[in-house]
């Protein structure tokens, strides 16, 4: 299973252009969840990539949301549609040390399926969290998605991510952190608050009582 020790994180592309022709999901829901990715690699010490496409001309900065949680990493920049492609960026990928690979990008059918292909070629485990990226249309992502799967890569959410790694509610180290990811970014966050609410409500109650 993935785990703090074993598996690290890829971003690819979540800047201004590339969300505009995001059609297969809610963009609103691609924030949320690639925020979900890329705060639990910080909440668990992940190693972490993230690489952008002509940022300067183009495409736009990434995403301030997740880059303003790694202020000291270096972003690659690429001319390249495939990653891969990029001497860099497989540097990049070599010195992260692990062979379970995290990939996530925009758009699916290209950013995402060209370099998770010659990752598997090279011996990688990719792992792709398929609601948090995006593409032109559903059937552009759904026939990526099921190019990869035949190829070897293994779908997954952002959610499954982040519970894969803590794993146990007990770990109290990692659980306020989780906990903040869920309230911040997932519809459970409004059960969490109100839970909270309650048992606060009730505490207060229950003293006045008393």
């Amino acid at each position: 299973m993935l785990s703090p020790e074993n598996c690290a994180l890829v971003l690819i592309d979540y800047q201004p252009a590339m969300f505009q022709g995001v059609e297969s999901h809610d963009r609103l829901t691609t924030v949320h969840n690639v925020q979900i990715l890329a705060k639990s690699a910080k909440l668990f010490g992940l190693p972490v990539v993230i690489s952008t496409v002509a940022k300067d001309s183009f495409s736009g900065p990434f995403m301030p949301e997740v880059t303003d949680l790694f202020p000291d990493l270096p972003g690659i920049d690429r001319t390249s549609i495939n990653s891969w492609v990029d001497p860099h960026f497989r540097e990049a990928i070599a010195a992260l040390g692990r062979k379970k690979i995290v990939l996530a990008g925009l758009w699916t059918e290209a950013c995402v399926m060209f370099p998770s292909l010659d990752l598997l070629r090279e011996g990688y485990e990719v792992y792709v969290p398929t609601d948090a990226c995006g593409d032109v249309s559903a059937e552009a992502h759904e026939r990526a998605v099921s190019r990869l799967t035949q190829a070897g890569a293994i779908p997954i959410t952002s959610l499954q991510f982040v519970f894969e790694l803590q794993q146990d509610w007990a770990r109290s180290a990692t659980y306020d952190g989780v906990m903040e990811i869920l309230k911040a970014h997932t519809p459970y966050g409004i059960q969490v608050r109100f839970s909270k609410w309650a048992l606060g409500e009730h505490a207060s109650e229950a003293g006045t009582q008393g």
